[in-house]
């Protein structure tokens, strides 16, 4: 203004105007760059995260998924989005922020002393006030996050579970639980809220106090004869634009806490040990017997044992039936076996070796069991019954094959089930999905071979 307008200089007019069309495309080309660049780098480190976090899990013992439900592991995958924001987003955003903020800082340095000190001791008191606020912030978003994890489980149950409700008549029940979660929810979030707007309403005033304190000092040095009109203006343009980065300073500082809590929630299932230890033997004892030294067993340490110094010799090569009331804990043996638990006493051996120094993928690898509550996945019959084969996708599984051996399996796969696909919500008959563990189970040629129930036969 000092140069152009006073002095009539239309040239110079024309060169800031340039400029400032410069400034802009150069800003919107920047903006298209920095979109695909997010996007890229987004969508690799959120599939990092998620595939370490699942290949996490499945190294965890089968304990560990009885103390978690669906839908707090769900929630824990979905705070890999936070990590992936801070990481992208935030990041690459600070970055910019810092570089305006150190530039027109020194600008404002060099226009005015005072102006820049004003800036500086608000700035401070600004990021004070958020600072202030950050541990209630994460108290509450604990408290969110369980109650996130229950609105997950409990979507989960209403789906899985439909048949029951409609068959129990509990639509109601189940509709309410749902709403309660719903109603304590909104509490946590409201609470949530509350903070946010103490945060935002003190910042704003700190923030207006600021603005006022800089306008007025720096009319007053136009009225000294200290500045000019247009370095005043000048002065008021950089002031704001050091508020921008200052902003986002806030809300990178708001996403490092988030993405610092969802690391420590990730933090605790990272620490649990592996269900496989680093000595275990690759090897299995051929010709061996399967002994049961006084095993005793309970899910909860403070329950009563479900198993109690169980001796038993299970010989190689015949067969040996394990029968009892329903609860009297023959699926919890099996599970023993397996090794998906371990026994707070006693010892399972294989051939003289211990169970647990013995790899369990390669001993499961042996076994065959058809589960009480085995899963069926949304895929095809023929893929549920071949879930350990890597077969490629629209050709006939190796398993299919040698149930050729077996003509009352094949025949039921041959007849066309094993193209009903769960997924695409395919119906078949319920007969035949009930016995697609057992089919499995059969095909695999087991080492060591677990029934489900007692009226089936090896």
């Amino acid at each position: 203004m000092d140069v152009g307008i006073q002095n009539q200089d239309i040239d110079f007019i024309y060169l800031i105007l340039i400029a400032q069309l410069v400034l802009f495309g150069s800003q919107t080309i920047v903006g298209f760059i920095q979109s695909w660049i997010l996007l890229f780098m987004g969508t690799r480190i959120n599939v990092a995260l998620v595939t370490d976090f699942l290949i996490k899990i499945m190294r965890l013992p089968l304990g560990f998924f009885d103390s978690k439900t669906a839908g707090d592991l769900m929630q824990r995958i979905g705070d890999q989005r936070r990590i992936e924001t801070f990481l992208t987003t935030s990041t690459l955003q600070i970055g910019f922020a810092f570089i305006n903020l150190v530039i027109f800082s020194v600008v404002l340095l060099w226009y005015n002393t005072l102006l820049f000190a004003i800036f500086t001791v608000s700035s401070v008191l600004y990021l004070g006030w958020v600072v202030l606020f950050l541990r209630k912030r994460k108290e509450i978003d604990y408290l969110a996050f369980q109650q996130m994890s229950e609105n997950q489980s409990s979507l989960i149950e209403l789906i899985q579970g439909m048949q029951e409700i409609k068959l129990q008549g509990s639509e109601k029940k189940r509709r309410w639980q749902w709403a309660h979660i719903q109603a304590r929810l909104f509490r946590i979030n409201l609470r949530s809220l509350l903070i946010t707007q103490y945060q935002d309403a003190g910042a704003n005033v700190i923030n207006q106090i600021k603005n006022i304190l800089i306008s007025f000092v720096a009319a007053k040095a136009v009225i000294d004869g200290n500045m000019t009109l247009g370095m005043m203006m000048a002065a008021q343009y950089i002031v704001g634009q050091l508020n921008g980065p200052l902003q986002q300073m806030i809300q990178f500082v708001r996403a490092w806490q988030d993405a610092r809590i969802s690391l420590e929630r990730l933090g605790e299932i990272n620490e649990i040990e592996d269900e496989e230890t680093g000595h275990a033997l690759p090897t299995i004892p051929e010709g061996s017997d399967i002994v049961l030294e006084n095993v005793c067993f309970r899910y909860n340490p403070l329950n009563d044992d479900v198993l109690k110094d169980i001796n038993l010799v299970i010989p190689r090569g015949k067969v040996t039936a394990i029968v009892g009331t329903s609860g009297s804990g023959k699926t919890s043996l099996v599970k023993l076996l397996l090794g998906f638990y371990k026994p707070q006493k006693g010892n399972i051996r294989i051939g003289g070796i211990h169970l647990n120094d013995i790899q369990k993928r390669l001993w499961r690898e042996q076994c065959g069991a058809v589960m009480q509550d085995g899963f069926i996945f949304s895929d095809t019959i023929a893929n549920n019954i071949a879930e350990s084969s890597e077969q490629v996708e629209g050709s006939e599984p190796p398993e299919i094959g040698q149930g050729r051996q077996y003509p009352g399996i094949y025949r039921v796969v041959a007849a066309g089930i094993q193209y009903y696909d769960r997924s695409k919500g395919e119906r078949h008959q319920p007969g035949a999905t009930a016995t697609d563990p057992d089919r499995q189970s059969r095909l695999q040629k087991p080492f060591v071979y677990f029934p489900g129930r007692s009226n089936q036969r090896p």
